[in-house]
Parts: C-alpha cells; structure tokens; sequence
C-alpha cells in the first residue's frame, strides 16, 4: 500500500534551538498515525510543517506523492487542517464560516447543512460562533476542515477539554473519514485518545521519535501484564500486585486462595502512558 505522507529526516529550530529533530515516518492510506507526546515535544510544530504553514529548513515531506516545498498549494488543496487554536470568523455563523472556507477552495456552491449534521451541529442556527461552547466551536473546527473534501486530516489535539459527549461525536468523525480512506496525522498527549484512534502511535519526546508501533505490539513488547488480587488479612482488605510473566505468580495465588480467600481479581496491561514513562522518564500531560 503506497504512502500518502512521507518524512524523511525532518528538522526545525526555533532560534537554534530544536523543535523536532531528524524524524521520519509514513501514513498509509485510511491510516491513523497519533502522534503522541507531552506538551513542547514537537508535536504542533511537525503538524505545521506538514500543513506548509512552516518553511522546510531541514528534510523532506511527501504528500501523495508531491513534493510539499516544491507544490505547497497543490498539497494544501488535498488537506484539512485543524489547530488546537479556534481560528473561526466570530462574527459570522457556522454556516457563513463554512461557506466562506469553501469558497478559498473555490467550491462557491457548498451546502454547508450536512457537514453541520455529521458533527453534531444544528442546521439553520443564527446565532454566531462567540456564543458557542468550546465543544461546539471544535465540532465546526472539524466541519471546516471538511469543506474541501480531503484525502489527509492534520488534526491537533481534536477532542483536548471537551466534554465526553462531544469528545464521543469528534471522533466518530473522524474514524468515518478513515473508513473514506481518509488518512490522518493525529497528535494528541492524551494515552487514551491515542489507543481508541490510532492504527499506530508514534511517541515523540524532545522532538525526536522513541518508539513507532501500533498500540498493541508497544504494549505487549514493552509492557508488563499483572495480576491484581485483594484479599482480607486480619480484617484488612489487602491489595497485591503480581506479574504474569513470573513463574511464582500461581502458587502465590494458589496461596492466598488456600490462606485467605480472594476477594475479587483481574488482569491489566500496560497503558501506552506506562510505556511513554519506560522510554521517555515524563508523563504524557503537560
């Protein structure tokens, strides 16, 4: 399967100092890559230099094939873009916005009524967008981004501090663009967000990438499976974690069955955050 985004060795300084730092990666088609990192890893800057709102200082980017500092419009025409930041007109409503982001796209005629429906905004509302809720003003966020419809989604931090309920609706969204064929670039410091979205992840730390796998294959190379089981001792709910990777571990439980009774047991694996802490020593928020 050809690769609809390519990154050879990218770079970018801001004062001689490193935003991101020779990486390299692909996305397939109808792929999810979430780009998953702390806040100031790197992971907006690359989002920028992927959507040509940043030069190219070092290394190359590949969209569709296109060389993006050779044909940066041709490129910008098959993307939509959302940043963490809400550039929507304000003044205008959610209909007015998405006519007129169509219309730098030369599409004059758009009906902007279905783009409202599939992400969960009322048609023929008048009211303007600063009256709207973060939830909403996110849910035309990815509208806009909508309007031309693209073959790549650069979306920045999509569903950071929205309510469940429209966190829910953005990435339905966003997981019917893929089965579209839609391939999209995700960066997020949310572990969660990641593991439901992603096809892979990619941790990036100080602007370089660390580990590049899907969700799973991370989590089973690198994290540890344990079993937790609480029993009572002396009248006290004791909690006790063991390791499934340990040979001791079925006579311990054997142990505490014939001593105490368990009290409840189950398994858990490794988060994608315990794995980003192994590789990196940082938590993913902040």
């Amino acid at each position: 399967m050809e690769d609809i985004i390519r990154v050879e060795n990218l770079s970018y300084s801001y004062d001689g100092k490193p935003a991101v730092d020779r990486i390299s990666f692909s996305i397939k088609r109808g792929e999810i890559l979430g780009f998953l990192g702390p806040n100031g890893a790197g992971k907006t800057t690359t989002l920028k230099l992927l959507s040509g709102l940043l030069p190219l200082q070092e290394g190359k980017i590949f969209m569709l094939g296109i060389d993006i500092s050779r044909n940066r419009k041709e490129c910008q025409a098959k993307i939509g873009v959302t940043f963490e930041e809400k550039n929507l007109y304000e003044d205008m409503t959610a209909e007015e916005n998405l006519k007129f982001f169509a219309a730098l796209f030369g599409k004059r005629k758009l009906d902007p009524r279905p783009l409202l429906e599939r992400v969960g905004l009322k048609p023929g509302n008048k009211n303007r967008v600063q009256t709207y809720s973060k939830g909403m003003k996110q849910r035309l966020m990815i509208a806009r981004a909508l309007v031309n419809d693209p073959e790549i989604l650069l979306l920045d931090e999509p569903t950071d501090g929205l309510d469940p309920i429209s966190a829910r609706a953005i990435r339905e969204v966003i997981l019917t663009e893929k089965r579209r064929g839609v391939s999209v670039f995700l960066t997020t410091h949310d572990m969660m967000e990641a593991d439901i979205l992603s096809d892979r992840v990619a941790f990036i730390n100080e602007g370089r990438i660390v580990a590049l796998d899907t969700p799973d294959n991370l989590k089973h190379k690198y994290g540890k499976r344990i079993v937790k089981v609480r029993y009572f001792k002396e009248g006290e709910l004791t909690e006790e974690d063991l390791s499934l990777e340990e040979k001791e571990t079925p006579r311990r439980i054997e142990s505490i069955m014939r001593t105490y009774g368990v009290f409840d047991m189950h398994t858990e694996e490794a988060t994608l955050e315990d794995i980003f802490i192994r590789f990196t020593g940082r938590r993913l928020e902040g």
